[in-house]
């Protein structure tokens, strides 16, 4: 089995998951006693906000070439970005590391998405995940329909939620309300199949049997992708 390289911490909530899912499913895939080899790097969380902040994509981009380049000296052939608005800069980061497969966490979601043969689909995440191309566009040239949120004040709530109750753990349920408030609105005004939730602290707080539609969980999405190539 190939040795995973976790870039974590983004947030440190989320990346416990990451590491139980990681674990459970290479267990359940190979039997006995069984897990999966995990190098993880756990980012100050503070430090990578500063640059989405102001939109700083080339120091993010260096910040996490030097964190990929530890753990690939560090024996990882596989690497994880173990958060959605983290791929802003995946694929400066994937050219120049060409020796190892970085696994896009939109790329492994639209795969599940068109395996549910569906092709209209709402996304909740951060405002860079909502806002900028870098995430849709992966979906879009799958022949995926990606919807958002169309009030500002939405993306700003889900924005604010993510960074100072679900990335600190705490999980209040008039939030759980609103988030579903937002996807029902999406289902009335735009006929989606399914909802991505796009930010990896967001399964946490939404599950499926919250939601009469398909609900496509990226942290799961992203931690079994890994284990299947890491397989192979």
């Amino acid at each position: 089995m190939k040795k995973i390289g976790l870039i974590g911490g983004t947030s440190w909530v989320s990346t416990i998951d990451y590491y139980r899912i990681i674990n459970e499913y290479a267990n359940q895939k190979r039997g006995g006693l069984h897990t999966a080899e995990i190098i993880l790097y756990s980012v100050n969380f503070h430090e990578f906000q500063s640059y989405l902040r102001n939109y700083d994509w080339d120091h993010l981009t260096i910040y996490f070439s030097e964190i990929t380049e530890k753990l690939i000296n560090a024996g990882a052939e596989i690497i994880l970005l173990g958060a959605n608005t983290a791929h802003v800069v995946y694929d400066p980061l994937q050219h120049r590391f060409p020796q190892v497969k970085i696994i896009h966490i939109a790329q492994a979601t639209g795969k599940q998405i068109l395996n549910h043969n569906l092709r209209k689909v709402g996304l909740l995440g951060t405002k860079f995940t909502m806002e900028l191309d870098f995430y849709r566009s992966k979906l879009e040239n799958m022949g995926i329909e990606v919807v958002v949120p169309s009030s500002q004040e939405e993306r700003e709530y889900i924005t604010y939620t993510l960074e100072n109750e679900l990335g600190r753990s705490i999980f209040k349920p008039e939030t759980q309300k609103e988030y579903l408030g937002i996807i029902q609105r999406l289902k009335d005004q735009h006929k989606i199949e399914g909802v991505i939730l796009g930010c990896t602290e967001i399964p946490l707080l939404i599950k499926q049997d919250d939601i009469d539609i398909p609900v496509f969980d990226t942290t799961k999405i992203h931690s079994l992708a890994a284990v299947d190539l890491a397989l192979e």
